[in-house]
């Protein structure tokens, strides 16, 4: 009797124990979430490769109002505009911010989130709350939830009859036994083929491991999440919460190979394993379970939304919180693009700056390190975010909704055999045949054949850039090429530019927009600046005299 109630006070002491650190642990996190509240994970590892993997593999982006496109987000640096608006709390929710990033949808299902963006930056708790929920999936395993609905199927093999034959023959062997010894040489054979079928299962049970294990810990924070009222008023039907919960079982079973961590659940592991091969109960649970999934596919695919959502916008609203100088943008039907004291949201102390075109195209000439590109993709990183996380960098933001387009960053394809200028030329083609579409496109475009030389550089780009100015579409285009702005004016293009300046010996740079067209050459000068041999600058000097003036 004594030992009984000594294994009761150590059963009671582990069980007190657990509680108290599973509470000090939960504390510990809300501390934690509360403090980082609104700040930059920058300078976390960011793995790409299963971060797009939802964006990469569902069809949503055939419905979709616009796809920001490889091209775009490599002369966008999108990476790294990803990485300073996260603040997800989730892996699940990373995955559902990336797609949304680069996945414009409509202006109703942006109201929609930025809607529920506005339920938790009016409620701090309730943020801090959900991110505690969202914690237990912020696992890398919860990258291999979308494989689930995304991933291809494992066929049902043609055998299974076979193995339910197996099964039915493993139990009349153990019932025949206990009358006929002899019977039980029988069950070592079959014993003997049910470990051949148990174990090539194997591989196809690890493939969905991961996923499967996520799935059941995604419903049990997709039920939590779906019972706080605010998020229950705003989502409203949660049907896909049932139709998961109809798989909850399979899904744990199959699971539970993954929970093994422990001496005590190994033991309990190698007994359940012996039954399982002795009747084939994992072979057949788990196609019966593949059945399910492909059934429920789109349930699935609801539940991750569902919890993508709410963290993506947790994060937004912690963004907008930690960001004064943002705006909620603002969208019209005309072709008019204006914002005030626009800026990029990567670069420190950042120089704003003001655009207002109206039905017209942009033509920005200036040096380098005048600002130029950064300008333009200013602009078009915060038409993104305006369209898709419904914020924008800058006191005031007013535009059509775009479909946006880039021409930025060219490499000549040494593997390909494919020269800069042949590079230009298949890249601004895209922008050539998005501008045929009737929908808002902004086009942005730095250095416009830069590829080949002067004369058919300006004559290709005029022609060009007035093609892409249609009444319906906005053009922001920066160049050296002093020569189009002429050219351009007379094509419904607004001239503006940025300067340098030197100042006792020292290049200095303002960073402002400004109207009109450049002025001021100070090529020749810096180079005096930095020290040339003075025969250059001499010989320079003569030369521009002589034939370019």
């Amino acid at each position: 009797m004594n030992w009984i109630l000594g294994f009761l006070f150590i059963l009671t002491i582990i069980f007190l124990y657990s509680n108290y650190a599973r509470k000090k642990k939960k504390a510990a996190l809300k501390k934690w979430l509360t403090e980082r509240w609104g700040t930059s994970r920058q300078k976390e590892y960011f793995n790409f490769y299963v971060i797009e993997r939802y964006f990469k593999n569902n069809d949503h982006k055939k419905e979709a109002f616009h796809i920001i496109s490889d091209k775009c987000k490599n002369d966008l640096d999108i990476e790294s505009i990803f990485k300073f608006i996260d603040r997800t709390s989730s892996k699940i929710g990373q995955q559902y911010l990336y797609f949304r990033l680069r996945t414009i949808g409509n202006l109703e299902s942006l109201l929609q989130f930025s809607a529920l963006t506005v339920i938790f930056q009016k409620n701090k708790t309730l943020s801090i709350h959900c991110q505690q929920l969202l914690s237990k999936l912020n696992y890398n395993d919860s990258y291999y939830l979308e494989e689930l609905f995304n991933g291809k199927q494992i066929e049902r093999p043609t055998n299974i009859w076979f193995v339910k034959l197996l099964s039915f023959g493993s139990l009349i062997s153990i019932i025949l036994t206990f009358f006929y010894p002899i019977f039980s040489l029988l069950i070592v054979a079959i014993l003997a083929v049910n470990l051949f079928f148990h174990y090539k299962n194997k591989s196809n049970i690890s493939y969905y491991l991961d996923g499967v294990k996520q799935l059941s810990k995604s419903l049990n924070v997709g039920k939590k999440l779906a019972d706080i009222p605010e998020i229950k008023t705003h989502f409203k039907n949660f049907e896909f919460i049932k139709k998961v919960s109809s798989i909850q079982l399979k899904t744990e079973f199959i699971a539970f190979e993954k929970n093994v961590d422990n001496e005590f659940a190994f033991l309990f592991w190698f007994v359940a394993e012996l039954f399982k091969i002795l009747f084939n109960i994992e072979f057949l649970i788990f196609f019966s379970f593949i059945d399910s999934i492909s059934e429920e596919k789109e349930g699935i695919e609801q539940l991750f939304l569902f919890i993508g959502e709410i963290d993506a916008a947790i994060s937004t609203a912690s963004l907008k919180e930690s960001t004064p100088n943002s705006c909620t943008p603002n969208f019209t039907a005309e072709n008019k693009l204006t914002a005030t004291e626009l800026h990029h949201p990567l670069i420190e102390d950042c120089i704003t700056n003001n655009i207002d075109l109206n039905a017209k195209s942009m033509l920005l000439t200036g040096s380098n390190m005048s600002g130029k590109t950064t300008f333009i993709r200013t602009v078009a990183i915060n038409s993104i975010l305006a369209q898709t996380l419904h914020i924008c960098f800058g006191k005031s933001y007013t535009a059509p909704f775009y479909k946006i387009y880039s021409s930025i960053r060219i490499t000549d394809d040494l593997l390909d055999e494919t020269s800069y200028y042949l590079e230009e030329v298949l890249t601004v083609k895209e922008l050539v045949e998005a501008a045929k579409n009737e929908q808002p496109s902004l086009f942005v475009l730095d250095e416009i054949f830069k590829g080949t030389n002067t004369v058919e550089r300006i004559s290709g780009g005029k022609a060009i850039l007035a093609y892409l100015n249609k009444p319906n579409h906005t053009v922001l285009v920066s160049t050296h090429d002093i020569e189009l702005t002429d050219l351009l004016q007379k094509e419904n293009y607004e001239l503006f530019h940025f300067s340098e300046q030197i100042v006792d010996e020292t290049l200095t740079f303002d960073h402002k927009l400004k109207a009109g067209k450049l002025q001021t050459r100070n090529a020749i000068k810096i180079l005096e600046l930095y020290k040339y041999p003075s025969e250059i600058i001499e010989d320079a000097r003569n030369t521009k005299l002589n034939n370019f003036n």
